[in-house]
């Protein structure tokens, strides 16, 4: 009888214990705000520019118009774009290539990081993302390609994304006249 009872107050006290790990969980996602709906900073529009600029520079190489900047501390530490086309490289998007022109870094330093990419980021570079714990991307559009944001949220990244216009027209005009190339970046069958 008696561990019949103990087996019943653990069950209770378990239930407590993750009734109260679920509301420390909505304690902590409303004090923080909701990761989805941040709003950019001045710093944020600011390095966003440099992501557009590296966009327009692969662009102007003939590549597709993706760029991104790694900024730790108000410093850009790493710039690259899409080289997939430039290099007849199978995995230099913009985050990848932004990641390795940074260097490597200490982990402490990627935890202290935003990146700015002009792209909702695929599942390659949402990875990239994940896996040296950057806390914050800041992405210029995601009409012209919904990537993987729903992964980095899960995974506790803020996500903001600015609708970029220009950024929007840029890449949408690519695809108008690029599309083969566009589908083989994104891994996508041609129409």
């Amino acid at each position: 009888m008696q561990q019949v009872r103990n087996e019943e107050e653990t069950r209770t006290n378990l239930g407590k214990t993750k009734e109260q790990s679920q509301t420390q969980k909505s304690q902590t996602t409303s004090q923080t705000g909701t990761r989805t709906c941040s709003q950019p900073t001045e710093d944020d529009l600011k390095f966003y520019q440099e992501a557009l600029n590296e966009a327009k520079k692969s662009l102007s190489e003939g590549g597709i118009p993706i760029g991104a900047v790694l900024v730790h501390k108000g410093q850009v530490i790493g710039r690259g774009h899409n080289r997939r086309i430039q290099s007849g490289s199978a995995i230099r998007h913009g985050e990848i290539d932004c990641l390795e022109n940074c260097g490597m870094q200490k982990p402490e330093v990627y935890r202290e990081c935003t990146l700015y990419g002009t792209l909702s980021p695929c599942s390659m570079c949402a990875g990239a993302d994940v896996l040296y714990r950057i806390p914050r991307v800041v992405i210029g559009e995601n009409e012209n390609f919904q990537g993987d944001e729903e992964f980095l949220r899960s995974r506790g990244t803020e996500v903001i994304v600015l609708n970029d216009k220009e950024s929007i027209e840029m890449l949408r005009g690519f695809i108008e006249k690029h599309n083969h190339e566009w589908c083989e970046d994104i891994g996508s069958t041609c129409r």
